[in-house]
């Protein structure tokens, strides 16, 4: 493979697992049987920036929690629930927005993401993700799920191309 860090320039597209990459991977059952998940508020913060840079940014999960599609789809964010075959909505996703693979990152943490992880250009994954996935990917965040590493791999790229510490980024 080429340089990690050269790829990172070339990157318009983010698609990301949830539980395990947004999330920690705990689900909370309460007794009603409503699910409850917590996410990192700082990674919030980076994929807005994003967003304002004109990123796709997509979810593919297994899950069918709605409340993830409510809170990510009013950011602009593509959101596909209950993905029982992750690559073929991955492809789908890219026909439908005509995106190259040679432009998108994927972070992933357990056995469903795999084959996403072998289809995009880079592959990335949280520090505490599976053995199988942590052999796919070309980095490995140094942090785990729910704490950090979607703002770490996102900040990457918007640091390559220079698009960080801009004046976006200092208001919402």
């Amino acid at each position: 493979m080429s340089n990690y860090k050269e790829n990172l320039k070339a990157i318009t597209t983010f698609v990301f697992d949830f539980d395990g990459v947004f999330t920690d991977g705990i689900i909370h059952i309460k007794g009603n049987g409503r699910q409850l998940r917590t996410v990192f508020s700082k990674d919030g913060y980076a994929i807005q920036l994003a967003l304002k840079h004109n990123f796709k940014i997509a979810i593919i999960t297994g899950a069918n929690a709605k409340s993830i599609k409510q809170q990510f789809k009013r950011l602009g964010i593509s959101v596909f629930l209950k993905a029982k075959n992750k690559i073929e909505v991955f492809n789908q996703y890219l026909r439908v927005h005509n995106i190259d693979r040679k432009e998108v990152l994927v972070m992933g943490d357990d056995i469903p993401d795999y084959k996403i992880m072998l289809a995009a250009k880079i592959a990335t994954c949280p520090a505490d993700a599976v053995p199988e996935i942590i052999e796919v990917a070309h980095y490995i965040s140094k942090y785990p799920g729910g704490r950090g590493c979607v703002r770490d791999v996102i900040e990457q790229v918007l640091r390559s191309q220079n698009k960080w510490m801009n004046g976006d980024a200092f208001h919402w």
